[in-house]
Protein backbone atom coordinates (compact mmCIF):
# COMPACT_ATOMS: atom_id res chain seq x y z
CA UNK A 1 0.00 0.00 0.00
CA UNK A 2 1.13 3.27 -0.91
CA UNK A 3 2.49 5.75 2.13
CA UNK A 4 2.30 9.20 2.96
CA UNK A 5 5.87 9.03 1.83
CA UNK A 6 5.82 7.79 -1.21
CA UNK A 7 2.62 10.49 -1.91
CA UNK A 8 5.48 13.13 -1.29
CA UNK A 9 7.97 11.59 -3.26
CA UNK A 10 5.60 11.04 -5.88
CA UNK A 11 4.61 14.59 -5.76
CA UNK A 12 8.44 15.46 -5.61
CA UNK A 13 9.56 13.85 -8.55
CA UNK A 14 6.98 15.25 -10.81
CA UNK A 15 7.24 18.05 -9.83
CA UNK A 16 10.65 18.12 -11.29
CA UNK A 17 9.79 16.18 -14.20
CA UNK A 18 7.67 18.60 -15.03
CA UNK A 19 9.76 21.05 -14.85
CA UNK A 20 12.63 19.61 -16.56
CA UNK A 21 10.52 19.14 -19.60
CA UNK A 22 8.96 22.20 -19.46
CA UNK A 23 12.41 24.20 -19.90
CA UNK A 24 13.03 21.43 -23.03
CA UNK A 25 9.78 22.72 -24.12
CA UNK A 26 10.65 26.11 -23.88
CA UNK A 27 13.92 26.32 -24.97
CA UNK A 28 12.67 24.08 -27.65
CA UNK A 29 10.49 26.86 -29.15
CA UNK A 30 13.27 29.35 -28.69
CA UNK A 31 15.16 27.72 -31.23
CA UNK A 32 12.43 26.48 -33.79
CA UNK A 33 11.43 28.59 -36.22
CA UNK A 34 8.07 30.27 -36.66
CA UNK A 35 5.56 28.43 -38.15
CA UNK A 36 2.72 30.26 -40.23
CA UNK A 37 -0.23 28.91 -38.50
CA UNK A 38 -2.81 27.03 -40.65
CA UNK A 39 -5.62 27.76 -39.16
CA UNK A 40 -6.89 30.40 -36.34
CA UNK A 41 -8.46 30.48 -33.15
CA UNK A 42 -7.23 31.29 -29.52
CA UNK A 43 -4.40 29.02 -28.25
CA UNK A 44 -4.77 27.42 -24.69
CA UNK A 45 -3.35 28.97 -22.09
CA UNK A 46 -0.56 27.43 -19.94
CA UNK A 47 -2.45 27.79 -17.02
CA UNK A 48 -5.13 25.88 -18.25
CA UNK A 49 -2.44 23.09 -19.65
CA UNK A 50 -0.66 22.67 -16.38
CA UNK A 51 -4.15 22.55 -14.31
CA UNK A 52 -5.42 19.90 -16.71
CA UNK A 53 -1.86 17.85 -16.55
CA UNK A 54 -2.34 18.34 -12.30
CA UNK A 55 -5.57 16.96 -13.01
CA UNK A 56 -4.27 13.98 -14.86
CA UNK A 57 -1.66 13.38 -11.76
CA UNK A 58 -4.46 13.62 -9.27
CA UNK A 59 -6.05 10.45 -10.90
CA UNK A 60 -2.46 8.48 -11.69
CA UNK A 61 -2.00 8.88 -8.02
CA UNK A 62 -5.17 7.37 -7.03
CA UNK A 63 -4.69 4.68 -9.44
CA UNK A 64 -1.76 3.91 -6.72
CA UNK A 65 -3.51 4.31 -4.28
CA UNK A 66 -6.51 2.08 -5.39
CA UNK A 67 -3.56 -0.83 -6.20
CA UNK A 68 -3.87 -0.74 -9.70
CA UNK A 69 -0.32 -0.11 -10.12
CA UNK A 70 2.82 0.59 -8.02
CA UNK A 71 4.44 4.17 -7.09
CA UNK A 72 6.00 4.65 -10.61
CA UNK A 73 9.75 4.23 -11.11
CA UNK A 74 10.95 7.38 -12.92
CA UNK A 75 13.78 6.70 -15.05
CA UNK A 76 13.94 10.59 -15.17
CA UNK A 77 15.94 10.85 -11.79
CA UNK A 78 18.82 8.51 -13.45
CA UNK A 79 20.41 11.91 -13.74
CA UNK A 80 23.39 10.91 -16.04
CA UNK A 81 21.08 8.83 -18.38
CA UNK A 82 18.30 11.95 -18.61
CA UNK A 83 21.23 14.65 -19.03
CA UNK A 84 22.62 12.26 -21.96
CA UNK A 85 18.86 12.07 -23.76
CA UNK A 86 18.85 15.79 -23.28
CA UNK A 87 22.45 16.58 -24.72
CA UNK A 88 21.20 14.36 -27.68
CA UNK A 89 17.83 15.64 -27.94
CA UNK A 90 19.21 19.41 -28.47
CA UNK A 91 22.42 18.29 -30.49
CA UNK A 92 19.58 16.49 -33.28
CA UNK A 93 17.13 20.02 -32.92
CA UNK A 94 19.13 21.69 -36.39
CA UNK A 95 18.62 18.89 -37.99
CA UNK A 96 14.81 18.68 -36.60
CA UNK A 97 14.73 22.54 -37.61
CA UNK A 98 15.91 22.22 -40.71
CA UNK A 99 13.54 19.31 -42.04
CA UNK A 100 10.88 21.18 -40.74
CA UNK A 101 11.54 25.03 -42.21
CA UNK A 102 12.32 22.92 -45.46
CA UNK A 103 8.84 20.80 -45.50
CA UNK A 104 11.22 17.76 -45.58
CA UNK A 105 9.80 14.06 -44.18
CA UNK A 106 10.52 11.76 -46.91
CA UNK A 107 14.25 10.64 -45.45
CA UNK A 108 13.36 7.36 -44.93
CA UNK A 109 12.31 6.71 -48.26
CA UNK A 110 15.09 4.13 -49.71
CA UNK A 111 14.32 2.45 -52.53
CA UNK A 112 16.34 -0.53 -51.13
CA UNK A 113 13.54 -0.79 -48.32
CA UNK A 114 10.30 0.40 -49.66
CA UNK A 115 9.49 -2.99 -50.08
CA UNK A 116 9.59 -4.35 -46.80
CA UNK A 117 7.32 -1.57 -45.16
CA UNK A 118 3.99 0.39 -45.91
CA UNK A 119 4.73 3.75 -47.95
CA UNK A 120 3.05 5.44 -45.22
CA UNK A 121 5.85 4.55 -43.03
CA UNK A 122 8.04 5.81 -44.45
CA UNK A 123 8.57 9.21 -43.06
CA UNK A 124 10.42 11.44 -40.44
CA UNK A 125 7.24 11.71 -38.26
CA UNK A 126 7.42 14.74 -36.43
CA UNK A 127 10.04 15.49 -38.61
CA UNK A 128 12.62 13.34 -35.90
CA UNK A 129 15.55 11.99 -37.56
CA UNK A 130 15.92 8.35 -38.27
CA UNK A 131 11.88 8.46 -39.07
CA UNK A 132 11.38 5.37 -36.84
CA UNK A 133 14.45 3.46 -38.21
CA UNK A 134 17.46 4.16 -36.19
CA UNK A 135 18.92 3.49 -32.95
CA UNK A 136 18.98 6.97 -32.24
CA UNK A 137 15.54 7.52 -33.03
CA UNK A 138 14.72 4.61 -30.83
CA UNK A 139 16.65 6.24 -27.88
CA UNK A 140 15.37 9.71 -28.12
CA UNK A 141 11.98 8.96 -28.69
CA UNK A 142 10.60 8.86 -25.32
CA UNK A 143 12.62 12.12 -24.51
CA UNK A 144 10.99 13.72 -27.09
CA UNK A 145 7.48 12.78 -26.16
CA UNK A 146 7.89 13.54 -22.95
CA UNK A 147 9.04 17.27 -23.95
CA UNK A 148 5.75 17.11 -26.18
CA UNK A 149 3.60 16.55 -23.17
CA UNK A 150 5.70 18.54 -20.63
CA UNK A 151 6.33 15.34 -18.73
CA UNK A 152 2.53 13.90 -18.75
CA UNK A 153 3.14 10.96 -21.15
CA UNK A 154 3.94 8.15 -18.94
CA UNK A 155 0.96 9.41 -16.79
CA UNK A 156 -1.72 9.47 -19.73
CA UNK A 157 -0.42 5.71 -20.83
CA UNK A 158 -0.82 4.42 -16.89
CA UNK A 159 -4.80 5.82 -17.22
CA UNK A 160 -4.77 2.72 -19.83
CA UNK A 161 -3.14 0.68 -17.79
CA UNK A 162 -5.28 1.07 -14.57
CA UNK A 163 -8.61 0.18 -17.16
CA UNK A 164 -6.43 -3.32 -17.99
CA UNK A 165 -5.52 -4.34 -15.07
CA UNK A 166 -9.40 -3.52 -13.33
CA UNK A 167 -10.38 -6.42 -15.84
CA UNK A 168 -7.80 -8.36 -15.62
CA UNK A 169 -8.46 -8.81 -12.20
CA UNK A 170 -11.28 -10.80 -13.16
CA UNK A 171 -9.71 -13.82 -13.90
CA UNK A 172 -7.97 -13.85 -10.69
CA UNK A 173 -4.43 -16.38 -11.19
CA UNK A 174 -5.71 -17.41 -14.15
CA UNK A 175 -2.93 -16.96 -16.97
CA UNK A 176 -4.18 -14.27 -19.97
CA UNK A 177 -2.48 -13.21 -23.04
CA UNK A 178 -2.32 -9.31 -23.88
CA UNK A 179 -1.02 -8.18 -27.21
CA UNK A 180 0.77 -4.53 -27.48
CA UNK A 181 0.15 -3.29 -30.74
CA UNK A 182 2.87 -0.53 -31.82
CA UNK A 183 4.84 -1.41 -28.75
CA UNK A 184 7.42 0.90 -29.84
CA UNK A 185 9.92 1.13 -27.17
CA UNK A 186 7.64 -0.96 -24.51
CA UNK A 187 6.95 1.56 -22.25
CA UNK A 188 3.48 0.71 -21.66
CA UNK A 189 4.46 -3.45 -21.69
CA UNK A 190 7.15 -2.08 -18.86
CA UNK A 191 4.56 -0.59 -16.99
CA UNK A 192 1.87 -3.61 -17.16
CA UNK A 193 4.64 -6.22 -16.24
CA UNK A 194 5.30 -3.50 -13.07
CA UNK A 195 1.71 -4.19 -11.89
CA UNK A 196 1.63 -7.78 -13.26
CA UNK A 197 5.12 -9.41 -13.45
CA UNK A 198 3.95 -12.67 -14.24
CA UNK A 199 0.96 -11.41 -17.26
CA UNK A 200 2.12 -12.96 -20.32
CA UNK A 201 2.64 -10.17 -23.25
CA UNK A 202 3.34 -10.15 -26.95
CA UNK A 203 4.37 -6.74 -28.55
CA UNK A 204 4.68 -6.06 -31.95
CA UNK A 205 6.05 -3.02 -33.98
CA UNK A 206 7.34 -2.32 -37.56
CA UNK A 207 10.57 -1.07 -36.15
CA UNK A 208 13.24 -3.34 -35.36
CA UNK A 209 15.55 -0.63 -33.52
CA UNK A 210 12.46 0.04 -31.25
CA UNK A 211 11.53 -3.42 -30.79
CA UNK A 212 15.42 -3.86 -29.66
CA UNK A 213 14.59 -1.00 -26.94
CA UNK A 214 11.66 -2.40 -25.80
CA UNK A 215 13.43 -6.11 -25.26
CA UNK A 216 16.13 -4.44 -23.53
CA UNK A 217 13.76 -2.19 -20.99
CA UNK A 218 11.50 -5.66 -20.27
CA UNK A 219 14.83 -7.84 -19.82
CA UNK A 220 14.01 -8.20 -16.03
CA UNK A 221 10.71 -9.99 -16.23
CA UNK A 222 10.09 -13.56 -18.24
CA UNK A 223 6.82 -14.28 -20.60
CA UNK A 224 7.90 -11.05 -23.20
CA UNK A 225 8.27 -11.55 -26.56
CA UNK A 226 8.64 -9.47 -29.13
CA UNK A 227 7.87 -9.47 -32.80
CA UNK A 228 8.27 -7.42 -36.02
CA UNK A 229 5.31 -7.37 -37.69
CA UNK A 230 2.86 -5.22 -39.44
CA UNK A 231 -0.85 -3.98 -37.72
CA UNK A 232 -2.37 -4.88 -40.71
CA UNK A 233 -1.62 -8.56 -41.26
CA UNK A 234 -1.03 -9.90 -37.27
CA UNK A 235 0.74 -12.18 -37.38
CA UNK A 236 -1.41 -14.07 -35.22
CA UNK A 237 -4.16 -16.75 -34.91
CA UNK A 238 -7.84 -15.89 -34.64
CA UNK A 239 -8.83 -15.04 -31.01
CA UNK A 240 -5.13 -15.41 -29.76
CA UNK A 241 -5.66 -12.66 -27.00
CA UNK A 242 -7.73 -12.12 -24.09
CA UNK A 243 -6.49 -8.35 -24.00
CA UNK A 244 -4.80 -6.11 -26.68
CA UNK A 245 -3.71 -2.00 -26.52
CA UNK A 246 -3.06 0.11 -29.06
CA UNK A 247 -1.56 3.23 -28.11
CA UNK A 248 -0.90 6.61 -30.05
CA UNK A 249 -1.06 4.52 -33.40
CA UNK A 250 -4.30 5.26 -34.66
CA UNK A 251 -3.07 9.24 -35.50
CA UNK A 252 -0.45 8.07 -37.86
CA UNK A 253 -2.45 5.64 -40.10
CA UNK A 254 -3.76 6.65 -43.80
CA UNK A 255 -8.08 6.39 -43.36
CA UNK A 256 -8.05 3.09 -45.17
CA UNK A 257 -5.38 1.33 -43.06
CA UNK A 258 -7.36 2.19 -39.56
CA UNK A 259 -10.41 0.43 -41.01
CA UNK A 260 -8.04 -2.69 -41.60
CA UNK A 261 -6.11 -2.62 -38.39
CA UNK A 262 -9.81 -2.31 -36.28
CA UNK A 263 -10.65 -5.54 -38.20
CA UNK A 264 -7.34 -7.34 -37.35
CA UNK A 265 -7.69 -6.31 -33.61
CA UNK A 266 -10.87 -7.58 -33.69
CA UNK A 267 -9.82 -10.79 -35.15
CA UNK A 268 -6.90 -12.08 -32.54
CA UNK A 269 -9.30 -11.26 -29.60
CA UNK A 270 -11.40 -13.85 -28.00
CA UNK A 271 -15.04 -13.45 -27.31
CA UNK A 272 -15.30 -11.15 -24.72
CA UNK A 273 -11.74 -9.76 -24.95
CA UNK A 274 -11.20 -6.09 -24.45
CA UNK A 275 -9.04 -3.54 -26.40
CA UNK A 276 -7.35 -0.31 -24.88
CA UNK A 277 -7.01 2.00 -27.12
CA UNK A 278 -5.57 5.56 -26.40
CA UNK A 279 -4.50 8.15 -28.76
CA UNK A 280 -4.95 11.93 -29.28
CA UNK A 281 -8.18 13.90 -28.63
CA UNK A 282 -10.50 15.36 -31.07
CA UNK A 283 -11.91 17.91 -32.45
CA UNK A 284 -14.83 18.80 -29.90
CA UNK A 285 -13.07 16.43 -27.46
CA UNK A 286 -12.12 20.07 -25.68
CA UNK A 287 -13.24 22.81 -27.62
CA UNK A 288 -10.60 24.99 -26.07
CA UNK A 289 -8.07 22.83 -27.42
CA UNK A 290 -8.91 22.74 -30.79
CA UNK A 291 -6.94 25.30 -32.63
CA UNK A 292 -4.52 23.60 -30.78
CA UNK A 293 -5.05 20.34 -32.90
CA UNK A 294 -6.04 21.78 -35.80
CA UNK A 295 -2.30 23.32 -35.76
CA UNK A 296 -0.22 20.98 -34.89
CA UNK A 297 0.08 18.27 -38.15
CA UNK A 298 1.32 21.54 -39.66
CA UNK A 299 4.24 21.90 -36.99
CA UNK A 300 5.05 18.19 -36.73
CA UNK A 301 4.65 16.24 -39.82
CA UNK A 302 1.43 14.36 -38.91
CA UNK A 303 0.16 13.53 -42.25
CA UNK A 304 -2.53 11.58 -41.71
CA UNK A 305 -3.88 13.50 -37.81
CA UNK A 306 -5.97 16.29 -39.39
CA UNK A 307 -8.46 13.28 -41.11
CA UNK A 308 -8.23 11.42 -37.45
CA UNK A 309 -9.37 14.22 -35.23
CA UNK A 310 -12.80 14.47 -37.29
CA UNK A 311 -12.99 10.82 -36.90
CA UNK A 312 -15.84 8.48 -35.97
CA UNK A 313 -13.90 6.26 -33.84
CA UNK A 314 -16.86 4.44 -31.81
CA UNK A 315 -18.65 4.06 -35.03
CA UNK A 316 -14.98 2.94 -36.90
CA UNK A 317 -14.72 0.05 -34.08
CA UNK A 318 -18.09 -0.90 -33.78
CA UNK A 319 -18.08 -1.89 -37.57
CA UNK A 320 -15.11 -4.01 -36.99
CA UNK A 321 -17.47 -5.75 -34.43
CA UNK A 322 -16.36 -3.73 -31.25
CA UNK A 323 -18.75 -2.29 -28.87
CA UNK A 324 -17.94 0.67 -26.90
CA UNK A 325 -17.48 0.14 -22.76
CA UNK A 326 -15.31 3.04 -21.53
CA UNK A 327 -14.37 6.48 -22.61
CA UNK A 328 -12.69 9.58 -21.07
CA UNK A 329 -10.33 11.93 -21.91
CA UNK A 330 -6.95 12.45 -19.88
CA UNK A 331 -4.97 14.80 -20.47
CA UNK A 332 -4.00 15.07 -24.51
CA UNK A 333 -5.24 11.52 -24.94
CA UNK A 334 -8.84 9.91 -24.99
CA UNK A 335 -8.63 6.41 -23.42
CA UNK A 336 -11.47 3.83 -25.22
CA UNK A 337 -11.75 0.39 -24.28
CA UNK A 338 -14.13 -1.61 -26.57
CA UNK A 339 -15.16 -5.16 -26.06
CA UNK A 340 -15.66 -7.98 -29.02
CA UNK A 341 -18.94 -9.39 -28.64
CA UNK A 342 -19.30 -12.46 -26.80
CA UNK A 343 -20.80 -15.17 -29.12
CA UNK A 344 -24.15 -17.20 -28.27
CA UNK A 345 -23.76 -20.71 -29.26
CA UNK A 346 -27.38 -21.52 -28.01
Amino acid sequence: MASKFDKCLYSAVHCVRTLWYSAHYAATMSLTPKIQATSKGKLPGWHKIYADLGQLLHQDWQNVKDGLYPVPEFGGTDLVRSAGRSISFFRDLAAVNHRRENRKADEVFFAEIKEYYPRYYLQNFHYQSGGYLTRQSANLYDHQVEVLFVGGADAMRRQALASLVRYLRQFGRRKTNHLDVACGTGQFLRMLKQARPHQRTDGLDLSLPYLREAARILRPWSGASFLQGNAEQLPFGDESFQTASCIFLFHELPKKVRVIVARELFRVLKSGGRLFFLDSIQLGDRPDYDSLLKRFPNAFHEPYYDDFIRTDLKSLFGKAGFRAVEIKQVFFAKLMVFEKHSVDTT
